[in-house]
């Protein structure tokens, strides 16, 4: 039997994160790396002990559920309240960052980004990770292996 990659185990880990997620409109997970060790997982849902989404609707300003902390930020959060560093990690985020959270990992040291779903890409986004040296990569999952898709 072969092995997966690091990179498809890392992708698989957020895809079940994303399965934890309590928001309708999208499903989203992540999970920072570093040296090949999880440090923090994060998946997209309302604050904690909040109303969620799957409960009462998402709540959308503006073409966006304000309700909803993301995948990313959430993990970030994590090692934030524990304690964990974030300089020289890596992500992996079922989805492309959007533009809060592409400040958010740049700020937090994050070096390499690998997403698996390309999700309204936002230009200054992409500009942003290439003047902070940061590195972003597709890493589609290769669903084969494993079924992550949720109950109905």
């Amino acid at each position: 039997m072969e092995r997966i990659s690091w990179n498809q185990y890392f992708m698989a880990q957020s895809h079940l994160l994303a399965l934890r997620s309590t928001c309708e409109r999208l499903m989203v997970g992540a999970t920072i790396v570093r040296d090949k060790r999880i440090i923090a997982g994060g998946y997209n849902g309302s604050v904690s002990g909040g109303v969620h989404c799957i409960d009462e609707g998402c709540y959308v300003i503006e073409g966006h559920c304000v309700r909803t902390v993301h995948a990313e930020i959430n993990a970030l959060l994590q090692c934030a309240k524990f304690g964990v560093a974030t300089a020289h990690a890596e992500m992996y985020v079922t989805h492309f960052p959007c533009l809060q959270c592409c400040k958010s990992i740049i700020q937090s040291g994050i070096r390499t980004v690998y997403y698996a779903n390309d999700y309204k890409n936002h230009p200054y986004s992409i500009e942003l990770f290439q003047q902070a040296g940061v590195k972003t990569e597709k890493v589609e999952l290769e669903e084969d292996f494993i079924n992550l898709q949720p109950k109905s």
